[in-house]
């Protein structure tokens, strides 16, 4: 197959290069930002789907985090696509702070503490009686859903008015530089004619 390695990588090197990119943040950030910027459709719908899928990441349902993303997109009218690409932004990274943020936030909406509530983690009592343990992580997780909420109301406004305006001017700058390229190799046309 084409561009694939001879001899594929073991497990913890895939693991290391999904934690680390062997290229770097730098450029693994510059890869999205162009993947972003030239995805079909409007600053508007784009801006959009990266937001929603940047302001779900701030929610603590991890696994539902590109369905959420999705369907935030689709109500602002987002690019399904870029809310797949924001949800990036909750990652094995970022998840403690952002788990701490909203933990603070949700707490002091709440008026109270939730720290002391941590149950101990036992694999005896989640096969003995899964509803009744899991149920006893709601006083911990209730106050991270409290505090998701106004935080990704300001992540969403945050991306939506910073990627806008990223977009209009890259779009701007972009056919401006397809324009001047288009009448230099129309002038060396006329001239070699």
């Amino acid at each position: 197959m084409l561009f694939r390695r001879r001899t594929g990588l073991p497990w913890w090197r895939k693991l290391v290069g999904w934690l680390w990119p062997s290229s770097g943040f730098k450029r693994a950030g510059q890869y999205l930002w162009h993947r972003i910027a030239r995805l079909p459709g409007t600053a508007h719908s784009i801006a959009a789907g990266v937001a929603a899928g940047a302001s779900v990441s701030f929610t603590p349902f991890i696994g539902l985090h590109f369905l959420m993303g999705f369907a935030l997109a689709w109500l602002t009218r987002g690019n399904l696509v870029a809310s797949a690409i924001g949800t990036a932004v909750g990652n094995p990274w970022t998840f403690p702070f952002i788990f701490t943020l909203t933990g603070q936030v949700g707490t002091l909406i709440l008026g109270e503490h939730v720290s002391g509530h941590v149950p101990s983690w036992s694999w005896d009592a989640l096969f003995d009686a899964p509803i009744t343990y899991l149920s006893s992580f709601l006083p911990v997780v209730f106050p991270l859903i409290v505090g998701g909420i106004p935080v990704a109301v300001i992540v969403w406004l945050l991306f939506y008015f910073s990627f806008k305006g990223l977009l209009t001017g890259y779009r701007s700058a972009r056919q401006i530089r397809l324009q001047e390229k288009k009448r230099t190799s129309g002038s060396d046309a006329s001239q070699a004619g």
